[in-house]
Protein backbone atom coordinates (compact mmCIF):
# COMPACT_ATOMS: atom_id res chain seq x y z
CA UNK A 1 0.00 0.00 0.00
CA UNK A 2 1.30 3.45 -0.97
CA UNK A 3 1.93 5.75 2.00
CA UNK A 4 -0.04 8.98 1.55
CA UNK A 5 1.03 12.18 3.26
CA UNK A 6 -1.84 14.19 4.67
CA UNK A 7 -1.88 17.96 4.41
CA UNK A 8 -3.85 20.04 6.89
CA UNK A 9 -5.78 23.29 6.60
CA UNK A 10 -8.78 25.06 8.11
CA UNK A 11 -12.11 24.79 6.33
CA UNK A 12 -13.69 27.60 4.36
CA UNK A 13 -17.33 28.11 3.36
CA UNK A 14 -16.79 26.30 0.05
CA UNK A 15 -15.78 23.14 1.97
CA UNK A 16 -19.11 22.77 3.80
CA UNK A 17 -20.82 20.30 1.40
CA UNK A 18 -17.76 18.03 1.34
CA UNK A 19 -17.49 18.11 5.15
CA UNK A 20 -21.16 17.17 5.55
CA UNK A 21 -20.75 14.30 3.07
CA UNK A 22 -17.63 13.04 4.87
CA UNK A 23 -19.20 13.16 8.34
CA UNK A 24 -22.39 11.47 7.14
CA UNK A 25 -20.40 8.71 5.39
CA UNK A 26 -18.31 8.06 8.50
CA UNK A 27 -21.17 7.91 11.00
CA UNK A 28 -24.50 7.04 9.37
CA UNK A 29 -26.11 4.77 6.85
CA UNK A 30 -24.79 1.77 4.99
CA UNK A 31 -21.71 3.60 3.69
CA UNK A 32 -20.53 4.07 7.28
CA UNK A 33 -20.45 0.31 7.81
CA UNK A 34 -17.40 0.14 5.54
CA UNK A 35 -15.40 1.67 8.40
CA UNK A 36 -15.45 0.99 12.13
CA UNK A 37 -16.71 4.41 13.32
CA UNK A 38 -20.33 3.87 12.35
CA UNK A 39 -23.16 4.84 14.68
CA UNK A 40 -25.73 3.28 12.33
CA UNK A 41 -26.73 0.64 14.89
CA UNK A 42 -27.36 3.32 17.54
CA UNK A 43 -28.81 6.22 15.56
CA UNK A 44 -30.80 6.90 12.43
CA UNK A 45 -31.08 10.21 10.61
CA UNK A 46 -28.34 12.71 9.94
CA UNK A 47 -25.21 13.28 12.02
CA UNK A 48 -24.89 16.85 10.74
CA UNK A 49 -26.10 19.15 7.99
CA UNK A 50 -25.03 22.22 6.02
CA UNK A 51 -26.51 24.63 8.57
CA UNK A 52 -24.70 22.99 11.50
CA UNK A 53 -21.31 23.05 9.75
CA UNK A 54 -21.86 26.65 8.61
CA UNK A 55 -22.60 27.53 12.26
CA UNK A 56 -19.34 25.91 13.36
CA UNK A 57 -17.40 27.98 10.82
CA UNK A 58 -19.16 31.20 11.81
CA UNK A 59 -18.73 30.84 15.57
CA UNK A 60 -15.85 32.71 17.23
CA UNK A 61 -13.13 30.35 18.44
CA UNK A 62 -14.49 27.48 16.36
CA UNK A 63 -12.87 25.85 13.31
CA UNK A 64 -13.06 22.73 11.20
CA UNK A 65 -9.64 21.20 10.65
CA UNK A 66 -9.34 19.33 7.35
CA UNK A 67 -6.88 16.65 6.27
CA UNK A 68 -6.40 16.10 2.55
CA UNK A 69 -4.78 13.21 0.73
CA UNK A 70 -3.80 13.81 -2.88
CA UNK A 71 -5.98 16.94 -2.88
CA UNK A 72 -9.11 15.12 -1.68
CA UNK A 73 -10.82 15.48 1.70
CA UNK A 74 -9.71 12.52 3.82
CA UNK A 75 -10.60 13.52 7.38
CA UNK A 76 -11.99 16.40 9.41
CA UNK A 77 -12.69 17.47 12.97
CA UNK A 78 -14.25 20.37 14.83
CA UNK A 79 -12.24 22.37 17.35
CA UNK A 80 -14.00 24.75 19.71
CA UNK A 81 -12.07 26.98 22.07
CA UNK A 82 -13.71 27.09 25.48
CA UNK A 83 -13.17 29.71 28.16
CA UNK A 84 -9.86 29.20 29.91
CA UNK A 85 -7.37 26.74 28.55
CA UNK A 86 -9.59 23.95 27.16
CA UNK A 87 -10.45 23.05 23.58
CA UNK A 88 -13.36 20.77 22.69
CA UNK A 89 -12.83 18.26 19.88
CA UNK A 90 -15.84 16.90 18.03
CA UNK A 91 -17.09 15.42 14.79
CA UNK A 92 -13.81 13.66 13.99
CA UNK A 93 -14.42 11.80 10.74
CA UNK A 94 -12.26 9.75 8.37
CA UNK A 95 -13.36 8.43 4.99
CA UNK A 96 -14.69 4.92 5.80
CA UNK A 97 -12.77 3.26 2.96
CA UNK A 98 -9.53 4.76 4.30
CA UNK A 99 -9.96 3.95 7.99
CA UNK A 100 -7.17 1.87 9.48
CA UNK A 101 -4.38 3.81 7.72
CA UNK A 102 -3.58 6.05 10.68
CA UNK A 103 -5.36 9.12 9.33
CA UNK A 104 -7.51 9.45 12.45
CA UNK A 105 -4.38 9.45 14.62
CA UNK A 106 -2.76 12.03 12.34
CA UNK A 107 -5.64 14.51 12.35
CA UNK A 108 -6.04 14.06 16.11
CA UNK A 109 -2.33 14.85 16.61
CA UNK A 110 -2.65 17.91 14.37
CA UNK A 111 -5.74 19.06 16.29
CA UNK A 112 -3.80 18.77 19.55
CA UNK A 113 -0.89 20.71 18.05
CA UNK A 114 -3.22 23.49 16.84
CA UNK A 115 -4.89 23.69 20.26
CA UNK A 116 -1.52 24.03 22.01
CA UNK A 117 0.20 26.29 19.47
CA UNK A 118 -2.63 28.59 18.35
CA UNK A 119 -4.79 28.70 21.48
CA UNK A 120 -2.30 27.87 24.26
CA UNK A 121 -4.67 25.13 25.42
CA UNK A 122 -3.69 22.82 28.23
CA UNK A 123 -6.57 20.36 27.87
CA UNK A 124 -8.52 18.76 25.03
CA UNK A 125 -12.01 17.49 25.89
CA UNK A 126 -14.65 15.55 23.99
CA UNK A 127 -17.85 13.60 24.44
CA UNK A 128 -18.35 10.08 23.11
CA UNK A 129 -21.50 8.01 23.15
CA UNK A 130 -21.04 5.66 26.11
CA UNK A 131 -22.34 2.74 24.07
CA UNK A 132 -19.26 3.02 21.79
CA UNK A 133 -16.66 1.16 23.90
CA UNK A 134 -14.36 0.51 20.92
CA UNK A 135 -14.22 4.24 20.14
CA UNK A 136 -13.64 5.15 23.80
CA UNK A 137 -10.81 2.59 23.88
CA UNK A 138 -9.27 4.11 20.72
CA UNK A 139 -9.19 7.55 22.38
CA UNK A 140 -7.87 6.08 25.63
CA UNK A 141 -4.92 4.59 23.71
CA UNK A 142 -4.18 8.17 22.64
CA UNK A 143 -4.18 9.52 26.19
CA UNK A 144 -7.82 10.58 26.64
CA UNK A 145 -9.32 9.45 29.92
CA UNK A 146 -12.88 9.49 31.25
CA UNK A 147 -13.40 12.43 33.59
CA UNK A 148 -16.28 10.71 35.41
CA UNK A 149 -18.69 13.27 33.97
CA UNK A 150 -21.56 12.17 31.74
CA UNK A 151 -23.98 14.15 29.61
CA UNK A 152 -27.47 13.21 28.50
CA UNK A 153 -28.22 12.39 24.89
CA UNK A 154 -30.46 15.11 23.39
CA UNK A 155 -33.56 12.97 22.96
CA UNK A 156 -36.36 14.77 21.14
CA UNK A 157 -34.01 17.08 19.21
CA UNK A 158 -33.56 16.76 15.47
CA UNK A 159 -29.82 17.42 15.61
CA UNK A 160 -27.48 14.54 16.24
CA UNK A 161 -29.72 11.74 15.01
CA UNK A 162 -32.72 9.68 15.91
CA UNK A 163 -31.92 7.23 18.72
CA UNK A 164 -32.56 3.54 18.11
CA UNK A 165 -32.42 2.78 21.86
CA UNK A 166 -33.49 4.57 25.05
CA UNK A 167 -30.24 4.43 27.06
CA UNK A 168 -27.84 6.62 25.08
CA UNK A 169 -25.66 9.12 26.91
CA UNK A 170 -22.22 10.63 26.56
CA UNK A 171 -19.04 10.19 28.56
CA UNK A 172 -16.63 13.09 28.78
CA UNK A 173 -12.99 12.35 27.96
CA UNK A 174 -10.06 14.70 28.50
CA UNK A 175 -6.36 14.77 27.80
CA UNK A 176 -3.75 17.15 29.17
CA UNK A 177 -1.85 18.77 26.31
Amino acid sequence: MRRVTLTFRFAEAADVPAIVALVESAYRGDASREGWTTEADLLDGNRTDVQAVESVLAAPGSVMLLAEADGQLAASCHLDRHAGDAVYLGMLAVQPSSQGQGWGRQILAEAERVARRDWSANTMTMTVIAQRPELIAWYQRRGYLPTGETKPFPYGKDRGGIPRRPDLHFVVLAKPL
